[in-house]
């Protein structure tokens, strides 16, 4: 499958690249929402907390989500076109970055599951560690971009 998206590759790369600013703009925002949402429920804000179930909500369903699955698809369409599934050689870069990205997604995934345990009022992390994991989509875009970039 080498070569298969033929001239529309830059497209498809270009709407890759379009989609991934879109997920990380909300892996960036729904770890902040969560540090003041954990922050209303411990001053016993209610009605501040409930507004931040809401933004939640809304930038999980959305921005976060919808932009993760067509970020996949078409990184996956990338992929093969690179000839990832046919075994070709040299492409270490894109296996560490598909680690990277996999990660990614379960960080995603963590971030959506905690907005959820929030929305129950049952907080499970102190405001230093939640605010620290807030660094984790820096680190992996930083490690990405190098990758794609520099390909090392």
């Amino acid at each position: 499958m080498i070569g298969w998206l033929g001239a529309t590759y830059d497209w498809v790369k270009a709407a890759h690249l379009i989609f991934v600013i879109f997920w990380m703009a909300g892996l960036f925002m729904l770890p902040r929402y969560l540090v003041y949402h954990q922050e209303a429920l411990a001053a016993g804000r209610t009605d501040e907390a409930a507004e931040w179930v809401s933004r939640e909500g809304k930038i999980r369903h959305i921005i976060l989500t919808p932009a993760m699955i067509v970020v996949w698809v078409l990184g996956l369409m990338l992929a093969a076109n690179l000839g990832l599934f046919d075994g070709v050689s040299g492409l270490g870069w894109l296996h560490a970055k598909l680690l990277l990205v996999v990660l990614l997604s379960g960080y995603h995934g963590w971030a959506v599951g905690y907005a959820k345990t929030l929305a129950r009022g049952k907080p499970t992390l102190d405001g230093r560690k939640l605010r620290m994991l807030n660094e984790v989509p820096a680190l992996a875009v930083t490690l990405i971009v190098v990758l794609v970039i520099v390909k090392p």
